[in-house]
């Protein structure tokens, strides 16, 4: 008799663990070509699988939804290429990136979304939404085509680090935006209490002899974009929050009832400025580290609910770029590989269960861009990865699969790995 089941796969026992439908059991899962059709007992009895995934052992995960990456293409191709990045983020079990646009080539035209989304399908590998720029070429200064973007898909909009011109004109984005229904992705800083700083400003500041950016400069901003939400009721999405005071003003927020929610980038859930205290290039980053103890705040936060997401803030660069002095290096770390890797240390440290640490890297980042991704229930997209949480291995540097081989985790021992990454159904990634 011929097989009604066609372009079948069965992933067979594995420990399915997705906390958006509150689900921790061993179960099997099958798939027909780009969707989930059942899960355990709800399996029909004459599902006959073409291809089947032995995961005793083995957990299986919604794919991670990382907010922030900066994929380098178009324009910074000496950095490296989407193909090389798409890549690296499926050997890490994310299979959606939310693109950043790029201050050499903002993505402010519907030809540039288009121009990256033909060069992510032929990569095949992760899927990629864009975020658009708020005004035309990160200017600060005119608005961007905003229905444009909602139009050819960009899934929000943001300024990234660049500055904005007034109040006024972030007043006018900030309404205009909301007509289309478009998140706003705004980092909060103060370009003129920055200086060209790249370290947290106290003693150690000081003591190098480097420019510093204070925490002034984030709360600065944070309050005046929390007063525009206040008059426009305007959501709008923080971005990479590094400080203490930051999370008392959040936390202040959301009791008042704003729509308000922010994330954090996971390294900044583990270092402190003391890493930089050799003058370390690779822990050169925007927001900078901060003291340890607003990196307990930060940790704190997560640990009740208070951010609504982590990400990678995945920004890779050639060698050369963290080869000159330390404040005349590029800021940013590759953080597609340690993503994961480090979200569950934090459940080894007690600082998440097992549910927290996988939610916020899926179903949370995928609600704040209007996804329905992040989850594995009939119905859904195939989007899944098997992790086995009895590999044992030593990040190297030289080895990680993107370009980008700046990252100051090198040397650091973690607890499981990514074995397999499933999109659509199909498996776009293998150990």
């Amino acid at each position: 008799m011929e097989n009604a089941f066609k372009n079948t796969t069965l992933i067979k026992n594995g420990r399915l663990i997705d906390p958006k439908s509150n689900i921790d059991k061993v179960t099997d899962i099958a798939i027909q070509k780009n969707k989930i059709i059942a899960i355990g007992t709800q399996i029909p009895t004459d599902f006959n699988a073409e291809i089947t995934i032995a995961a005793d052992g083995l957990w299986v995960l919604p794919g991670i939804i990382d907010l922030s990456a900066y994929l380098r293409e178009p324009g910074l191709e000496n950095k490296t290429r989407i193909h090389y990045e798409t890549y690296a983020a499926a050997s890490a079990g994310i299979t959606r990136i939310c693109c950043m646009p790029e201050t050499e080539s903002p993505i402010d035209t519907g030809a540039v979304v288009k121009l990256i989304r033909s060069k992510v399908k032929q990569a095949g590998f992760a899927q990629v939404s864009m975020i658009g720029a708020l005004t035309q070429k990160l200017e600060g200064k005119q608005l961007s085509h905003m229905g444009s973007l909602k139009y050819v898909g960009c899934v929000g909009v943001t300024q990234g680090w660049n500055s904005i011109e007034n109040l006024a004109t972030l007043r006018k984005c900030m309404e205009y935006a909301a007509t289309f229904e478009l998140p706003l992705f705004l980092h909060p800083l103060e370009h003129s209490l920055m200086e060209k700083g790249g370290i947290h400003e106290g003693a150690l500041a000081t003591r190098l002899g480097l420019p510093p950016i204070p925490v002034a400069a984030e709360t600065a901003a944070m309050a005046q974009i929390i007063s525009l939400v206040e008059q426009t009721h305007t959501p709008v999405h923080f971005c990479r929050l590094s400080t203490a005071k930051s999370i008392h003003l959040l936390k202040q927020a959301k009791q008042d009832g704003l729509p308000i929610t922010a994330d954090v980038a996971i390294h900044q859930l583990f270092l402190t400025e003391m890493d930089l205290c050799d003058y370390n290039p690779l822990c050169h980053t925007i927001p900078p580290f901060r003291s340890e103890r607003d990196r307990d705040a930060l940790r704190q936060a997560v640990s009740d609910n208070v951010i609504d997401a982590i990400c990678s803030d995945h920004q890779p660069h050639e060698i050369d770029a963290k080869l000159a002095p330390f404040e005349e290096t590029s800021p940013g770390i590759s953080g597609f590989e340690t993503l994961l890797p480090l979200t569950l240390k934090l459940v080894e440290e007690n600082v998440l269960d097992l549910k927290q640490a996988i939610a916020y890297l899926t179903h949370k980042p995928a609600t704040l861009i209007n996804s329905q991704a992040g989850t594995i229930q009939a119905n859904a997209k195939a989007d899944l990865s098997l992790f086995d949480p009895k590999i044992f291995w030593q990040l190297e540097a030289e080895k990680l699969l993107s370009n980008g081989k700046n990252t100051p985790f090198s040397g650091w021992s973690f607890e499981g790995k990514t074995v397999q990454t499933l999109i659509k159904g199909k498996t776009v990634y293998k150990l």
